[in-house]
């Protein structure tokens, strides 16, 4: 029996991007107040997310989107600053923000018309380039966060592919998603 999987369709930055800004919030990551880091291997920039994608529609969106992001050139990005959902005084998720994420708005619009062409309609409001860095409990100010984000520009590198991604939500409470890859498409130009 078919049933729905956790579908997003991503774009992963660089193992080099990834331990610059490890190793940046490493000596902070203690002074967290309680905050949930999220998994320097988690960390990537959602294009779409599909909480409940019907299994029998994944061939089928992998094909599409290999279709999309053919037609689509690489896109220089940084890692710079930071800030907060939904907003600095009632903070739920602490993120790292993105130069020249703008870049890929067309892609993920792109991406997300493909997804529900197909029968996997994606959730979510605008695309916002971030790499989700933590999770508060409860809402509360993180200026001193964003602070400390603000200070940090990581190294330039180029986005080259979009990987299709399914999240297994974890069997118990403490655990984390667990993440599988089931494409990595390149981008054309």
């Amino acid at each position: 029996m078919m049933s729905d999987m956790r579908v997003f369709v991503a774009v992963d930055p660089p193992a080099e991007v990834v331990d610059d800004l490890d190793a940046f919030l490493e000596a902070r990551r203690d002074s967290g107040d309680g905050l949930r880091w999220t998994p320097p291997s988690q960390w990537h920039l959602t294009l779409a997310f599909m909480a409940a994608a019907p299994e029998r529609v994944i061939e089928d969106l992998v094909g599409r989107l290999g279709d999309v992001v053919e037609r689509r050139a690489p896109v220089g990005l940084a890692v710079v600053g930071g800030g907060c959902f939904p907003d600095v005084s009632r903070a739920r998720v602490l993120w790292a923000g993105v130069q020249g994420g703008t870049a890929l708005a067309p892609l993920a619009r792109s991406v997300r018309s493909a997804c529900a062409v197909v029968g996997a309609a994606p959730e979510g409001g605008p695309f916002r380039a971030h790499l989700t860095l933590a999770r508060i409990p409860r809402p509360r100010d993180a200026t001193r966060w964003v602070r400390v984000l603000e200070s940090y520009a990581g190294p330039p590198w180029s986005a080259t592919e979009v990987a299709v991604v399914a999240s297994h939500l974890p069997r118990e409470k403490g655990h984390r998603p667990r993440h599988e890859v089931l494409a990595r498409l390149p981008l054309g130009g």
